[in-house]
């Protein structure tokens, strides 16, 4: 047993120490049924550099479908290859207006207390992905947005600017692997942005982009084709769009297409520190998706009331015997 594992499973013995434990236990049985697993990434995951065990997850087939925010999608490609400009501000509750203006004019975006540097992360990624988006164009092709992305990293482009270890890319080892993978509203991330600006100029054109709804017809023929007669199941970090997006397939096969035969989502975690009795779905407790045909009665069901930044790679590291 790994050392990781064994410190958690010996001191890991109550309350969401104890759902930890539980949760990584009824994971690994499923994937030990033969059942696939979907993992969401809400927040700025990848800016907390979960690529460090998340990449290791999906080259040991642990992870077989990814949901994601559009930020986290290129969020770890700017730490891949920009990751030593980066500025750490620890004390970052203490700012002023005037200290976060400051960091504005420096070119340093902030998510919590990492700064992103503009100039090296968003423009060194701009001309390249801009080349694979006009290409595609150009010939007529349509994709969607991780697709342009898987094409721009197995291409070699980036290799130059890489400034960590590329095994610590979650991305990278999604495009080597063609991981399945939704990513609900892409138009809200800072290449979204940048595509949409693009279009506005008229150098591209929006229908190069496939859509939102067109993933949620693409993931109803992946739940379909793989769910079996057990169902996937559903590894939640955080809430938001990256979750609310893919568990919805289930009610819309079974009741919006009346496949009655849909089987529901088979296992369901959730990392969140969202509160309940704000009335948020983010918060909700995984009882309340029973009403809504998303999970069923037998569905085993976990929550994990913590920070997802701390949770999530120890989950990673008990299910890599690490």
């Amino acid at each position: 047993m790994g050392k990781v594992r064994a410190f958690i499973e010996y001191n890991y013995r109550h309350f969401n120490a104890a759902s930890l434990v539980d949760a990584a236990k009824g994971y690994e049985k499923h994937l030990n049924e033969g059942k696939k697993m979907l993992v969401s990434l809400a927040g700025a995951m990848s800016t907390a550099e979960l690529g460090i065990s998340l990449a290791e997850m999906i080259r040991q087939d642990k992870i077989h479908m990814i949901s994601t925010t559009g930020a986290n999608l290129e969020e770890d490609l700017m730490n891949l290859v920009a990751h030593n400009s980066y500025k750490r501000v620890p004390h970052y509750r203490d700012l002023t207006p005037k200290d976060e203006w400051a960091l504005l004019e420096k070119g340093l975006n902030r998510v919590t207390d990492t700064c992103i540097p503009e100039e090296e992360a968003f423009r060194r990624l701009q001309d390249h992905v801009f080349k694979v988006w006009k290409d595609a164009e150009d010939k007529g092709e349509r994709m969607f947005p991780h697709e342009f992305l898987y094409k721009m990293v197995n291409s070699g482009v980036l290799e130059q600017y890489y400034e960590i270890d590329p095994k610590n890319s979650w991305m990278i080892a999604a495009a080597e692997r063609n991981l399945p993978m939704v990513v609900p509203g892409w138009e809200d991330s800072t290449l979204g942005n940048i595509f949409a600006s693009y279009c506005i100029k008229g150098e591209l054109k929006a229908s190069t982009m496939k859509s939102g709804i067109e993933y949620m017809m693409w993931l109803a023929d992946y739940y379909t084709n793989n769910a079996g007669e057990e169902g996937i199941g559903f590894f939640q970090i955080g809430g938001g769009i990256a979750g609310d997006f893919p568990i919805c397939v289930v009610p819309m096969l079974a009741q919006d297409l009346e496949r009655e035969d849909t089987p529901f989502w088979s296992y369901f975690c959730q990392i969140s520190d969202s509160t309940t009795s704000f009335g948020s779905y983010s918060g909700a407790v995984p009882n309340e998706k029973i009403t809504w045909g998303k999970l069923s009665i037998d569905t085993p069901k976990f929550i994990i009331e913590s920070d997802a930044t701390i949770v999530a790679p120890l989950v990673f590291a008990y299910l890599l015997d690490q």
